[in-house]
């Protein structure tokens, strides 16, 4: 939060038509410290800032600058730029969210991403990073456990309390965090939402259905990486599995019209094609892979258009996903300035592909 309480008594004095030599002397301070407020090279001593606040008839809030509602939409905006950034894998997302926590530091969100991100996100952490920093990380998770009531910030604090035992050599201790403060499988909020309507309603099928596509969803990027982390199969061997696991469930849905398997299929195939293209596929073996993909997504986004099951199973994301789910994937490829994207956007072969579904 920028402090503004300078040009707000330069503000307020200009107001009231008064000089900084009269403003000194009704403070009992020298013209010199007026000016060096107003100049934002110091702030008023704090046993001042009440008095100030009488003089001019304003709250200590707005002697201070100090707006919530101005500050909330401030913060809001910085982590909607983060997000953009860190989505698109942009490495300017590190610089933001860490003026942000300069800026913000008070802010439990703030807070979360910026350890995260230092941290390395929350998978594949770096040890020796984590444990560089674990002073910072375990102040900051002590200030959301001890004040925050959000429980997805909550966990993920202590997710990296987790991350640091194991990175202590500690993996007990850390496992027994997972067990005693994150839930089981059918403990979630969905198998607990789905058994709140009788089963012979319109609303227990609808949030079975919308169960349905998000495991389904979760289930095929577990088995995109089973297939991929293999140390048995090649990279080669893994991208042919890519593309027959693909045809199968594509060939699945055709027979059943079925949405489910898009779904499974828009998972796996997205996680394979990712995995391939920032962990050593060729261009030819990444680009055969998203052709399949983006073939699943543009046919799920057209299925979700006559079922709201499946319309509602993407209502975790973003909204800026969420309105058209197909677009937004076909854009991260189109728009790519940096990385191995950027490099594929070269090869006609690629750009072909992403054209014939613009």
């Amino acid at each position: 939060m920028k402090m503004t309480i300078g040009a707000n008594i330069k503000r307020l004095r200009t107001a009231k038509e008064l000089t900084q030599e009269q403003l000194s002397v009704a403070m009992n301070v020298t013209c010199a410290a007026v000016s060096k407020w107003e100049r934002g090279e110091t702030y008023p001593d704090i046993t001042l800032l009440q008095p100030l606040a009488y003089y001019f008839g304003v709250t200590l809030d707005e002697l201070m600058g100090y707006d919530q509602e101005k500050i909330q939409a401030e913060i809001d905006d910085v982590i909607a730029l983060y997000r953009k950034h860190w989505k698109n894998r942009l490495p300017e997302a590190r610089e933001i969210i860490v003026k942000a926590h300069r800026d913000y530091p008070d802010d439990y969100w703030i807070m979360h991403y910026y350890m995260w991100n230092i941290g390395g996100d929350m998978a594949d952490n770096d040890p020796a990073v984590l444990l560089a920093h674990k002073d910072e990380f375990l102040a900051i998770c002590e200030k959301i456990l001890g004040g925050c009531t959000e429980e997805n910030l909550r966990l993920g604090a202590w997710n990296m309390r987790a991350k640091i035992l194991h990175a202590e050599g500690k993996t007990e201790e850390a496992l027994e965090i997972y067990r005693t403060k994150f839930t089981d499988w059918f403990s979630t909020s969905g198998q607990k939402t789905e058994q709140l309507f009788a089963k012979d309603t319109s609303e227990y099928y609808f949030h079975v259905q919308k169960n349905m596509y998000e495991l389904a969803d979760f289930a095929a990027d577990k088995l995109g990486r089973t297939v991929f982390f293999d140390p048995a199969h090649s990279i080669e061997e893994k991208a042919e599995r890519a593309l027959r696991y693909g045809a199968l469930l594509q060939h699945a849905f055709e027979e059943t019209e079925d949405a489910f398997f898009l779904m499974l299929a828009n998972s796996f195939l997205g996680r394979m094609e990712n995995d391939l293209c920032y962990r050593g596929g060729t261009d030819e073996q990444i680009i055969a892979v998203m052709d399949k993909n983006l073939y699943a997504t543009k046919r799920l986004e057209e299925c979700r258009a006559g079922n709201d099951a499946l319309h509602h199973a993407f209502d975790r994301y973003s909204p800026d996903v969420r309105e058209n789910f197909f677009q937004f994937n076909l854009n991260n490829r189109l728009h790519a300035t940096e990385g191995r994207r950027a490099e594929l956007l070269k090869n006609p072969a690629y750009t072909a592909v992403l054209e014939k579904y613009r």
